[in-house]
C-alpha cells in the first residue's frame, strides 16, 4: 500500500496514495495503524483525498484504527472524503461516529 506519513499539527498525517481501500490493502492500513499505536503515537489523520472508492475492508481498518485510538486515550480523524467515499459514510452512518474535516487544513490543532 502506498502511504505518506507525516507528522503535523502534533498528529501523525497518513495520505493514502491509492484511489481504492478495498479487501486488496485494508490489512495493510491496519496494520500500520496498530504499529503507530505500538510506538505511542496517538492522534492520528488519514487524509483520504485520493481514495475514490471504499469496500467493507476499507470501512473496517479504519473502525478498528478508531477503536485502537479511543483504547489508547487518542484520536482518528478523517479529511479529504470524496463524494463516493463520504456517500458509504453516511449510507454506514460512520459519518456519526468520525470526525471528517473537508481537508487536512480544516483540522484543528490538538492544545
Amino acid at each position: 500500500m502506498n502511504l505518506d506519513i507525516s507528522e503535523q499539527k502534533k498528529m501523525v498525517v497518513i495520505t493514502i496514495k491509492e484511489e481504492r481501500l478495498d479487501a486488496h490493502n485494508a490489512t495493510d492500513l491496519k496494520a500500520e495503524l496498530l504499529a503507530l499505536f505500538e510506538q505511542g503515537k496517538k492522534n492520528i489523520l488519514i487524509n483520504l483525498q485520493d481514495v475514490r472508492f471504499i469496500d467493507s475492508s476499507g470501512l473496517g481498518a479504519l473502525v478498528s484504527g478508531f477503536k485502537n485510538a479511543i483504547t489508547n486515550q487518542g484520536s482518528l480523524k478523517l479529511a479529504g472524503l470524496q463524494p463516493q467515499v463520504k456517500s458509504m459514510f453516511e449510507l454506514t452512518r460512520l459519518h456519526r461516529v468520525f470526525d471528517i474535516y473537508p481537508s487536512p487544513a480544516d483540522v484543528p490543532e490538538l492544545p
